[in-house]
């Protein structure tokens, strides 16, 4: 425990963490001091690791029960809990947290490096904390007011005429199951009563107005987001973890190496569901996850 050191990143999110060996059990001290410091800084990154699969779910065990891989995508063979993060299988090259539009999304996150081009293919993590901190205070009030709806069936950006036949069945298969959840737009972290914008790719509609009112609302909020100041940009290098608090962060992989082949290895630990400001619980509308997840006391 006493060998434990964090390194801040950016002011704002991420920190280094060295002295810790995550291939091996972890003690609870340790254990309790990691998720410490993902509660302060909402990304860690371990250099170095030693992992498998295999691996790579025991340490994400020491944080819950994980999840299986994701509710519509196939995970690794021989691994229901990892899902592979694979260039040749799609680029997630849009701001989102992970798998919000189940009414229980991850608490966290961990990708490890398997695959690292070249060049580029970085990871942005941003924090939605310091969003909700940045608001002018009218914008906040009004947004602690909201809720969202959020939706694997979300719009695209490429149109249906400009994607090929296996870029179609891979969104196919993404929405063969349709699920739609109400979220708060400002979320309480349960753990430590941090106000974030629960927001990202999958929110698609603020309840109770139309799509084109609801556009400029979430673009507006998700503008705050994304400032450079609240946003780790993290080049990977081969044999790299990052952990994140999935329930007060956003990320986006950067489509921008070419074509080369990158590979990311994702275990996720089941989450809570969501609370508003007013104590009010998420709910679903449509889809049931409970074949890809349980809900975290």
């Amino acid at each position: 425990m006493s060998d434990i050191e964090i390194q801040k990143v950016t002011a704002h999110i991420g920190a280094r963490v060295l002295g810790v060996d995550i291939s091996k059990p972890l003690d609870d001290i340790t254990a309790a001091a990691l998720r410490t410091a993902l509660n302060e800084h909402k990304a860690l990154v371990f250099d170095d690791v030693d992992l498998d699969d295999e691996g790579q779910q025991a340490f994400a065990r020491h944080f819950g029960d994980l999840t299986t891989a994701h509710p519509t995508v196939p995970a690794v063979d021989g691994a229901p809990n990892v899902l592979p993060v694979d260039s040749e299988r799609g680029r997630a090259n849009h701001w989102h947290t992970d798998v919000t539009f189940v009414v229980n999304p991850p608490q966290a996150s961990t990708l490890r490096s398997i695959t690292v081009p070249p060049y580029g293919g970085e990871t942005l993590i941003a924090n939605s904390a310091a969003a909700y901190r940045d608001l002018p205070e009218p914008l906040r009030a009004f947004a602690d007011t909201l809720w969202a709806e959020h939706t694997n069936d979300y719009d695209y950006a490429v149109p249906d005429e400009s994607i090929d036949e296996e870029q179609a069945a891979q969104r196919a298969q993404f929405t063969s199951i349709t699920f739609r959840t109400a979220h708060p737009v400002v979320r309480v972290h349960p753990l430590t009563g941090e106000r974030g914008l629960f927001i990202g790719g999958f929110a698609q509609r603020i309840v109770g107005l139309s799509v084109s009112e609801s556009r400029k609302i979430l673009d507006l909020l998700q503008a705050y987001v994304t400032r450079p100041e609240n946003v780790l940009r993290w080049r990977w290098s081969p044999n790299q973890l990052v952990l994140f608090d999935n329930r007060i962060t956003q990320h986006y992989a950067i489509d921008n190496y070419d074509g080369r082949p990158r590979r990311l290895h994702r275990v996720t630990v089941a989450g809570d569901v969501p609370v508003g400001i007013e104590g009010k619980e998420s709910r679903s509308i449509e889809g049931d996850a409970s074949h890809y997840t349980p809900v975290a006391s």
